[in-house]
């Protein structure tokens, strides 16, 4: 930790009507900081959610410590709630994490061995060390195998899963590359992922167990469909250098 970054973590949590699901990470967290001492906080971003998301999480006050709630009032996307998150952090490191836990919580050790040689430090389903324990059904795995390829050859060679919820940073890095986003929905991964390399910085994969949730909201061909269409915008603002 230093002076400018009192927490050695930063943690967001984009929440979008999550009160079935948001308990999985918090407990998951709340376990990890009763065996760790580094120091972390906890950043919820509830994104215009209509249910008890915001009342489950803030039950956790006196079981997460450093725990942070940011509400918004107008409905952003996953992308943009986790901007808003990675503005407030103040950790030397900023993951984001799905409220989900599909990629439990305490796999961030593999995570931030890496933290110090890379500017970003992805979870992955698929390369080497990945394992799916609870795996999608086939049908999903099969498409998202397609549509990664395709990625692959639009934007992100060598990337094997850039859809994986549970991705690292650099502080600094993180705040430069959310500050030049421009999509707030499903395809965010892409773009903070092309914008990266575009700025120089590595990436580094990391093979994580994986649990699927069948409650997913991602619908495969509707989603996967504007993830090309977006993969080509990306790759066009890069050669505009728009985000430069």
């Amino acid at each position: 930790m230093t002076e400018s970054a009192p927490f050695y973590l930063s943690v967001v949590i984009p929440a979008y009507n999550e009160e079935k699901r948001i308990s999985k990470i918090l407990d998951s967290i709340s376990q990890y900081q009763q065996k760790h001492t580094s120091e972390m906080e906890v950043i919820v971003v509830i994104d215009a959610s209509s249910d008890g998301t915001e009342e489950i999480t803030r039950s956790y006050s006196g079981r997460i410590k450093n725990l942070k709630v940011i509400v918004g009032v107008k409905n952003i996307g996953k992308g943009g709630a986790i901007a808003g998150g990675v503005k407030e952090a103040r950790g030397q490191y900023i993951l984001f994490a799905d409220a989900d836990n599909s990629t439990p919580f305490e796999q961030v050790d593999n995570l931030l061995k890496y933290a110090n040689d890379f500017g970003v430090v992805i979870a992955s389903r698929y390369c080497k060390g990945g394992k799916l324990l609870i795996p999608q059904p086939f049908s999903r795995r099969i498409g998202g195998r397609a549509l990664n390829l395709l990625v692959q050859s639009i934007l992100l060679p060598g990337l094997k899963d850039t859809q994986c919820g549970f991705k690292l940073f650099k502080a600094e890095l993180a705040k430069v590359i959310f500050a030049k986003m421009t999509i707030n929905r499903w395809s965010f991964d892409l773009e903070i992922l092309a914008i990266a390399r575009y700025l120089g910085a590595k990436i580094k994969e990391v093979g994580v167990i994986w649990l699927d949730n069948p409650h997913s909201r991602v619908n495969p061909i509707r989603d996967g469909v504007q993830m090309i269409k977006d993969a080509w915008t990306i790759k066009r603002n890069i050669r505009q250098d728009l985000y430069k």
